[in-house]
């Protein structure tokens, strides 16, 4: 008798939520470091990310600490959507400490990948009613001059996020 078994390589919901767990995690060290966000807030962030990348629809979102004056980025934690390939699942963490943000707003920034917007607009709506919130149009904060780290990421059954920190000069 011959017995086969086949592993399912679908990235399922539990998946989703194990890498937006990770980025939580993040945002919780950057809440014990300056003190935003707001702990109530992260768990909305994280089940964004988990539905956002279960259904293909996440190209990045990017939480930080922005001025509001210039519209730039002082700090900035960037996700972006990853399938395939060499994904990395580290451990959450390795974010700098010594940023001055005292005074500066933390934002959230978030862009949705090509299947989404491919989308009707009622397919979209749908979709949205499943979000803990729901965005806005607003313009992108810039990111100029600064350095930017990458090499970090998280991903379960071929699908996660990579993770790059900007921090400005």
């Amino acid at each position: 008798m011959t017995v086969s078994m086949t592993r399912s390589a679908s990235f399922t919901i539990t998946d989703a939520r194990y890498v937006g767990a990770k980025v939580g995690t993040d945002l919780r060290l950057l809440h014990n470091l300056y003190g935003k966000p707001d702990l109530a807030v992260i768990p909305d962030f994280v089940e964004e990310v988990a539905l956002l990348l279960k259904a293909g629809y996440l190209n990045t979102v990017d939480y930080g600490f922005r001025n509001t004056d210039s519209q730039s980025w002082r700090l900035r934690l960037r996700y972006r959507a990853t399938t395939g390939g060499q994904l990395l699942d580290s451990r959450p963490g390795a974010l700098p400490a010594s940023v001055a943000v005292q005074g500066l707003d933390f934002y959230s920034y978030l862009t949705y990948s090509l299947a989404y917007h491919l989308l009707g607009a009622a397919e979209k709506s749908r979709f949205g009613e499943d979000l803990p919130f729901q965005r806005t149009g607003a313009p992108e904060p810039t990111a100029s001059l600064g350095t930017t780290t990458p090499g970090h990421g998280y991903g379960r059954a071929g699908t996660g996020v990579t993770r790059d920190v900007y921090v400005a000069l």
